[in-house]
């Protein structure tokens, strides 16, 4: 006969123990929270190997009275959670972090843990233990040197050895713990944070003196994050039906290669969470490559009843109650600040250069650990702080002058024709006069290098442009204008390209023949494996048949069988765009290059191509005498 029996208080505590305290750092969220909550202006952390021996956390907080502080090492005792007018817990109108009373019984029940807590209003100190479930009284205790609460945590999952097997080195836990601290320092930039990992300050963030909400995360942001994000961060501030999203993102040029610095908060509480993760990301593929991320700070406020924090112990997944008002408002948000932001390209990208442009391309703080050269943007040049650029991985495999020479038939020049461009109107045309530099953003055409960039002269400054990256976006741009306004129009070929493939690759890019159409790409059979292109976009004077159609299908064979290529459209687009655009190695003439700075200084996004690589780098005077030793 099966015998049921009721499980006993410190079993229950240790299997609750396991949701709420999976490692270290959980345990570091959960009583910095409750420093926050307690009104805390300053939290010390201390932690000692991996967090696992030692956990000390001291705050100037509210503190308990002896009554309170029994009563908050019991399950399920809050004093957060708010109560309805019908005498009911409401689940729904939570403004503080923790509300659900699990932290303090949890980790007791696993570790030794000791509270010290001095009552702000009456000044008594109390002390009380927990080992492993078995709580002592509390007892009178020296004052503290300031009033709050001082939670001292030792020989984490002590009790429950089997999960000492689960948990990884002492480094990993102590980095997790540090990503912590910083999540919850960006979340509140009123509140100075200070953790020391055995012994070394990790993290060390004075409360922002700043009353401006901005403004204090901004400075925030730069303590965190480091002064270089800070001066190439987009201001975001939109609402939208109650939902108001402010913060920081990152101008595309400045990305990492994951998304670990991508930053979101809900009523001021770090969340990770898919949905809001999803809507970056669609709002910057059509300027990033895919393994390419921004770096962001998100603040989503809305009323408390408009989303659920209940949703695991852990309180670090939400739910909104209109999810696709969120995203709309995050992606329309992000878009609309990149879009404002023009032509401009993170001023990283000029530190990097001048930190290259050595004679034996080593920077000096490869050397020396600091950096002689200040740019007049006032951007360090630290190698091991600023972002890997995206660009610098693929520089190489991008710009092929040999192989697009090759490519011209034999005698033929190399020049392209100037209906390539737009022609600008007369207000617009580069003067003749090398005496004049007019005013312009880009500055005016001076010379090609190499048949792949363009260098210009500013008013303070030069300019170097990558032909190919530039015009990609610009003719990104407009198919994309065009598909939206009238359609992609499109010219005929006077001899149809044939493009050879594997059958298997055939039949599915011609299954997708009428949705190409409306790209402005026309194609057809012609014979086993093999496809006929007839029409392109007009906008594609000169591309590569056999690149383009092959990368197409490469492209659609990623996608899911029932989605569309208008759902994968900035993808499909910004191939068709890479393949007919002017390539490294084509001779530009004075005027062509003076269209092509004109054409990017009034198109949105022009500062980066389609996979996340600067267009240009502008380097100032300044700058310039410095790496000549004149300043």
């Amino acid at each position: 006969m099966t015998v049921i029996r009721r499980l006993s208080p410190e079993t229950i505590n240790r299997i609750a123990a396991g949701e709420v305290v999976e490692r270290p750092a959980s345990a570091v969220k959960e009583l910095v929270e409750n420093a926050l909550d307690a009104g805390a202006n300053r939290i010390d952390t201390q932690i000692e190997g991996g967090g696992l021996a030692r956990i000390v956390i001291e705050d100037d907080g509210s503190g308990m009275n002896v009554e309170a502080l029994e009563t908050a090492i019991e399950r399920h005792a809050t004093s957060k959670l708010p109560v309805s007018d019908d005498g009911t817990d409401d689940l729904l109108n939570i403004h503080s972090l923790g509300f659900r009373g699990e932290a303090l019984p949890s980790i007791g029940s696993v570790a030794r843990l000791t509270i010290t807590t001095q009552d702000r209003e009456l000044g008594e100190t109390w002390k009380l233990n927990v080992e492993g479930g078995v709580k002592s009284d509390p007892r009178p205790a020296p004052s503290l040197a300031r009033r709050g609460t001082r939670v001292d945590v030792c020989d984490l999952f002590y009790a429950t050895p089997a999960r000492l097997k689960f948990l990884k080195t002492e480094r990993t836990e102590s980095a997790a713990v540090v990503d912590v601290i910083k999540r919850l320092a960006l979340a509140r930039p009123n509140v100075g944070f200070f953790l020391s990992v055995d012994g070394r300050s990790r993290v060390s963030t004075s409360a922002e003196p700043s009353s401006d909400r901005n403004e204090a995360r901004r400075g925030r942001l730069s303590s965190i994050l480091g002064a270089d994000f800070g001066e190439n961060a987009l201001v975001i501030d939109q609402e939208r039906e109650g939902v108001h999203l402010s913060g920081f993102a990152s101008l595309p040029t400045y990305n990492r290669g994951s998304n670990r610095h991508q930053f979101l908060f809900v009523n001021g509480r770090p969340v990770k969470d898919s949905l809001i993760s999803g809507a970056v990301r669609g709002a910057y593929q059509d300027f990033l490559a895919r393994d390419r991320h921004p770096v962001a700070a998100l603040y989503v406020d809305l009323p408390s009843d408009h989303v659920d924090v209940n949703v695991h112990p852990a309180k670090v997944e939400v739910r909104f109650r209109d999810s696709a008002l969120v995203r709309g408002l995050i992606v329309g948000a992000l878009r609309h600040a990149l879009a404002g932001a023009g032509h401009r390209a993170s001023t990283t990208v000029a530190g990097y250069a001048l930190g290259r442009a050595r004679p034996d391309g080593i920077s000096p703080e490869d050397r020396t650990g600091a950096s002689p050269v200040s740019p007049s943007h006032s951007v360090g040049i630290n190698r091991t702080d600023r972002p890997c650029p995206a660009w610098e991985n693929t520089l190489r495999q991008s710009h092929q002058p040999a192989d697009a020479a090759a490519s011209l038939a034999p005698g033929m020049s190399a020049r392209i024709e100037p209906s390539h461009y737009e022609q600008p109107d007369a207000a617009h045309t580069a003067p003749q006069s090398e005496r004049q530099t007019p005013d312009w953003p880009l500055g005016v055409a001076r010379a090609q290098l190499h048949a792949t960039y363009v260098v210009s002269q500013t008013k303070d400054g030069l300019v170097i442009v990558d032909q190919h990256a530039a015009h990609e976006r610009l003719v990104y741009e407009r198919m994309k204008a065009q598909l939206a306004e009238t359609g992609v129009a499109r010219q005929a070929l006077l001899v149809p390209e044939i493009v050879e493939l594997d059958e298997t690759e055939a039949k599915r890019v011609l299954d997708r023949t009428d949705q190409l159409a409306e790209l402005g790409l026309i194609i057809e059979p012609f014979g086993p494996g093999c496809i006929a292109v007839r029409e392109v976009p007009a906008l594609l004077k000169r591309f590569e048949a056999q690149s383009m159609i092959r990368d197409l299908a490469d492209e659609i064979a990623d996608y899911d069988e029932t989605l569309s290529l208008k759902e994968k459209l900035e993808e499909v687009v910004s191939t068709m765009a890479c393949h007919g655009s002017i390539r490294a190695g084509r001779r530009l003439t004075s005027d062509e290059m003076n269209t092509l700075l004109r054409e990017m200084e009034v198109t949105p996004y022009s500062g980066q191509c389609n996979h996340g690589r600067p267009t240009y780098v502008e380097l100032k005077l300044v700058d310039i005498e410095r790496l000549f030793g004149r300043r």
